[in-house]
């Protein structure tokens, strides 16, 4: 079977032979599939080497711009970095409707940069289902830091942090009692919460607003040996960028230095793996040609009435098995 990537040309971190290695494992295709299995065993052994960082946060709170600030910062600093910024996806074409390239001009020019807008499929929260994958194929392109950008929406957040190593809220200088409308669940997950826009008249709120948010975290449970910050920033201003790093690369080393950061890996990979398992029981069971017949039927009971939902499904699962 002759391979339709390039793994030597990915090793050595060109960009245009990574584009073309995602867009293999984004397939849909059977015949793809199983080049993607094969090109994600043969870069495993050059993965793990990076840090993975997840950012979320309301439209408009700005991460786009925090990206790109902290990204240029990390560029003077030697680093390499990939930005994997995961868009709704339109409902008829299923694909971004987003440019971030557009919105991080500076950054996405830059050689040492990669940048990919992915569609998120329509799944819940904005995460696309192939994240992980890219992930991994960014880490053995040789990047050294991998940001996660997810739509923000507010909705099952938990799956950003299964696949990054830190995560981080970005939230707008909005003090009350119902800041933003955030939920506790959120809160919770993140490792540090970054209030941005901190700049001109809006320093006095945001410094409210982080003083709030001191005070939710205390009452929250710490993530192992880390305690979650609060910090003020302006993306705009680059004010606050070297600081909100700082805090990344402490988190860093006393998660590796106490076991927690590897332990975090194994169970996300973990996690992953029973992902895929119930993913691919779901393909095979739609594409199961005697319930494919079946399932109209069964359906149309359930709707009428005339069968429950339990028995249906284990008429259908009889039927699988």
């Amino acid at each position: 079977m002759k391979a339709m990537y390039n793994l030597e040309q990915i090793l050595n971190g060109n960009r245009v032979a990574l584009a073309k290695a995602i867009t293999l494992i984004e397939s849909k295709k059977d015949s793809d599939r199983l080049h993607a299995q094969r090109l994600m065993e043969e870069i495993l052994p050059y993965t793990n080497k990076s840090i993975r960082i997840g950012i979320s946060g309301s439209p408009g709170v700005g991460k786009s711009t925090f990206i790109e600030a902290l990204g240029l910062h990390l560029i003077n600093k030697g680093k390499k970095i990939a930005v994997l910024a995961v868009d709704p996806s339109s409902p008829i074409t299923g694909g971004s409707i987003m440019g971030d390239k557009t919105r991080m001009e500076k950054l996405s020019r830059h050689p040492k940069v990669f940048i990919r807008p992915s569609p998120s499929s329509g799944t819940l929260g904005g995460v696309a289902q192939k994240s992980r994958e890219t992930i991994l194929l960014c880490e053995s392109s040789g990047h050294d830091i991998i940001f996660v950008e997810t739509v923000g929406v507010g909705q099952n957040e938990i799956e950003v942090s299964n696949m990054v190593d830190f995560f981080l809220v970005l939230m707008l200088p909005n003090a009350g009692d119902e800041l933003q409308g955030i939920k506790k669940g959120i809160i919770e997950l993140a490792d540090a919460l970054l209030i941005n826009k901190s700049d001109g008249e809006s320093i006095p709120i945001a410094q409210r607003t982080q003083a709030q948010y001191e005070s939710a975290i205390k009452l929250l449970k710490p993530h192992g040996s880390w305690t979650q910050k609060t910090m003020t920033c302006s993306a705009l201003e680059k004010k606050n960028i070297e600081p909100a790093w700082e805090m990344i690369e402490t988190f860093e080393e006393l998660s590796k230095k106490t076991g927690t950061f590897y332990n975090k890996r194994a169970k996300q990979n973990k996690e992953w793996m029973w992902a895929l398992i119930r993913e691919l029981m779901d393909l095979k069971l739609k594409t199961h040609p005697e319930i494919k017949q079946l399932w109209p039927k069964i359906e149309n009971e359930v709707v009428r009435g005339e069968k429950t939902p339990q028995n249906a499904a284990l008429e259908i699962m009889k039927q699988f098995s």
